[in-house]
């Protein structure tokens, strides 16, 4: 379980006289349960990925708490990391090591005996469908299979939670399709808690068990994909983020950029 309270941030920007402060985060709060699948969902530049980089000890936060199967990540983000597997955006793979390589590194960097972490890369390629990469330099690699092998890598030490930025950016259909059927065996066979982040309300409303809206660096609202519609009365689940996550005159003002009536 993943449990973030009352999280805030801010960076500085500019230099000199035009240095300022910039808030990203302005109080942050949303639970992410075991064996279910939790998506965080805002426009760009919402503060989903700061969010992340926090839950995952990249980022110190201002203000608020994260804990990780009840461990506080500031205090002791080495335990609480160990139960924490990450894939952000930037797949981050060595490309002159094969996807076998690649993923054996990292569970060696976890901790894990040779041994294990090999058996661990074998178990995955299974899970994930990386048999035919496993011994290839991932050098080449498509997206798709760089997707792949970098979840297999941020999974070798068996984490119980899971945290996934934006993880179909870049994506084609098939990919796409790959990855969200892994996902779905990760929480109904092993009971994962499972965290990503999209702004893409299909990948949302086919996958998530429950869903964070964060606008403007503030928790909006929470809950199922059906509660959310009835919540705003909506029946598009496009149309209710639109309500949730945007002002009324942010939604005015958008109509009038694009030449249309206001409502």
């Amino acid at each position: 379980m993943i449990q973030v309270e009352a999280l805030s941030k801010s960076f500085q920007t500019g230099t000199g006289r035009q240095r300022r402060t910039v808030p990203a985060l302005q109080s942050v709060s949303w639970q992410a349960a075991d064996g279910a699948i939790t998506g965080l969902l805002g426009p760009n530049g919402a503060g989903k990925t700061t969010t992340l980089r926090i839950v995952a000890a990249l980022l110190p936060p201002e203000a608020g708490q994260v804990r990780v199967d009840g461990l506080d990540v500031a205090r002791t983000p080495r335990a609480a990391l160990a139960r924490l597997g990450v894939l952000s955006d930037a797949r981050g793979l060595y490309p002159r090591l094969t996807a076998r390589e690649n993923i054996v590194y990292y569970g060696r960097l976890q901790g894990l005996p040779l041994a294990e972490a090999a058996a661990r890369a074998e178990q995955l390629a299974r899970v994930l469908d990386l048999g035919p990469l496993l011994d290839r330099r991932t050098e080449g690699f498509s997206q798709g299979e760089r997707m792949k092998t970098a979840l297999a890598r941020a999974l070798v030490h068996n984490p119980p939670n899971i945290i996934l930025d934006e993880p179909t950016n870049g994506l084609d259909v098939l990919a796409t399709r790959s990855l969200r059927e892994a996902l779905r065996r990760l929480r109904d066979d092993e009971g994962k808690c499972i965290v990503f982040s999209t702004h893409i309300m299909q990948e949302v409303e086919r996958l998530c068990d429950q869903v964070v809206v964060i606008a403007h660096g503030c928790t909006v609202a929470q809950g199922t994909v059906a509660e959310l519609l009835l919540r705003t009365g909506q029946t598009d689940f496009e149309e209710a983020f639109v309500d949730l996550a945007f002002s009324a005159q942010e939604r005015a003002a958008a109509h009038t950029a694009n030449g249309e009536a206001r409502p």
